[in-house]
C-alpha cells in the first residue's frame, strides 16, 4: 500500500494559487494523518489547501477511523465515497512515493517520474469543528502486481479528473488506464520510521 510520499519541491507559481499555505514546508516522509497539500478546482479556478490525509465524511464523529485510501475499482459505488466521487475530486502533488517489497524482510523503494512533480488522484470532504471547517482527503489506489499504488495522473488526466464537467464514463475510463512507467531505486530503511523527515530519507539503501 502507498502509505508514504514526499513533497519537497514545487513550482514557484503555486504560491499564487488561492489557499496556498504561506509557510508551506518541504516533507520527504508524509504519512496518513499528516497535513498534506491538495489541489482542486473551484469556480473554474485551480486552488490549494492543506488537508488531513484521512477521509472523514460529514457524518463521521470518530476521526481515528479516517480512511487514507480509496480503491479505484469500487469508489463509485462505496456509500462513503459516492458524494466525493461525483463532485469533490482533487489531486495530491508529490515528488514521488515509497513502496515496500520483499517476501520475508520488506525493503523500501522510492518511485518517481521524469517530471519533478506527479499528481495522485484523490477525493476530498469537509469536516467541521466549532468555528472552522477542515478538509480531509483519501488517495485513490489501483492494483499493481501484488501491491496497490497511487494513481498517477499526467497533465491531461489531471484536467479531466478535476473538471466538474467530466462524465462518470470518462472518469471510469481514466481510472482503468494502465499505470504510468516510473523510475525506482532502493532506499535506506530510515524511512521505516514515520517520524524521520528530511533529504536523508532518499539515501540509497
Amino acid at each position: 500500500m502507498s502509505g508514504r510520499y514526499g513533497l519537497f519541491k514545487w513550482p514557484e507559481t503555486w504560491v499564487e494559487l488561492p489557499g496556498f499555505p504561506q509557510q508551506m514546508r518541504a516533507h520527504w516522509n508524509l504519512a496518513p494523518k499528516s497535513q498534506v497539500l491538495m489541489l482542486f478546482q473551484k469556480q473554474q479556478k485551480l486552488q490549494a489547501a492543506l488537508a488531513l490525509w484521512g477521509f472523514t465524511s460529514d457524518w463521521m464523529t470518530d476521526l481515528t477511523r479516517a480512511v487514507a485510501h480509496a480503491r479505484a475499482e469500487t469508489i463509485s459505488t462505496q456509500p462513503m465515497f459516492k458524494k466525493a466521487w461525483r463532485g469533490q475530486r482533487c489531486v495530491l502533488p508529490a515528488n514521488g512515493f515509497f513502496e515496500w517489497r520483499g517476501l520475508h524482510r520488506k525493503h523500501p523503494f522510492w518511485l518517481c517520474a521524469e517530471d519533478s512533480v506527479v499528481y495522485f488522484a484523490a477525493i476530498w470532504d469537509v469536516y467541521a469543528v466549532p468555528g472552522r471547517d477542515y478538509y480531509s482527503v483519501a488517495m485513490l489506489t489501483q492494483q499493481a502486481a501484488n501491491l496497490r499504488r497511487p494513481i498517477v495522473l499526467n497533465e491531461q488526466q489531471k484536467a479531466l479528473w478535476l473538471s466538474p464537467d467530466s462524465t462518470e464514463e470518462e472518469l471510469r475510463a481514466l481510472l482503468a488506464e494502465p499505470p504510468q512507467q516510473l523510475r525506482e531505486r532502493r532506499v535506506s530503511t530510515l524511512i521505516n520510521d514515520p517520524l524521520v523527515d528530511g533529504p536523508h530519507c532518499l539515501d540509497i539503501g
